[in-house]
């Protein structure tokens, strides 16, 4: 089964200020199609671009039983997922360890309601990464991405998603732009 890869990020011009913008982009990709999705709004954190970006690519999917996976620079989407926190904040009533409201509650909850209809794969990406710099160590980032994803990806598949990934990047800033001009 080819699988259905979600490359995802989110932005935010003016993060923790108390009026600023925020974007996210999301990049479908099954085999040789791909679909490019972006959006933004006001007053917003990073973190919830980065969820928001990939509830969106998630609502676009039009069929169950996908094999999906999930590629993003957010440890707080990928490690939330990965590790699985969501389980201990429904059993703590949407507190987290400290007794406080998770964040970002609502986003969460969308992104869990997909779990039952598709099976996924989730891989933290580092975000920025330009693989045509001079003074970038290639060898060094997909050592360091083959750590934290396992050893199945080749060179080529890493230099594949971190070009995703920083396209994703690009359209979360199209929707910062697009925000902005309104």
């Amino acid at each position: 089964m080819i699988p259905l890869n979600i490359y995802c990020d989110g932005a935010c011009s003016g993060n923790q200020n108390k009026t600023n913008v925020g974007g996210w982009g999301a990049i479908l990709e099954y085999g040789k199609h791909t679909k490019e999705l972006f959006g933004g709004e006001k007053d917003t954190t990073n973190n919830r671009m980065e969820l928001s970006a990939l509830v969106y690519a998630l609502s676009s999917v039009t069929r169950d039983g996908e094999n999906i996976c999930v590629f993003s620079d957010s440890a707080y989407l990928i490690n939330g997922m990965k590790n699985r926190w969501y389980e201990t904040w429904q059993k703590n009533g949407w507190k987290t360890a400290n007794k406080m409201p998770v964040e970002n509650r609502p986003l969460w909850e969308k992104i869990l309601s997909f779990l039952p209809s598709h099976t996924f794969s989730f891989y933290h990406v580092k975000g920025h990464v330009n693989p045509t710099g001079k003074q970038t160590n290639l060898a060094h980032h997909y050592e360091r991405f083959c750590e934290k994803n396992g050893s199945s990806f080749s060179h080529e598949d890493f230099l594949h998603i971190t070009k995703m990934n920083n396209l994703a990047d690009a359209l979360a800033n199209k929707g910062i732009d697009q925000i902005r001009i309104r």
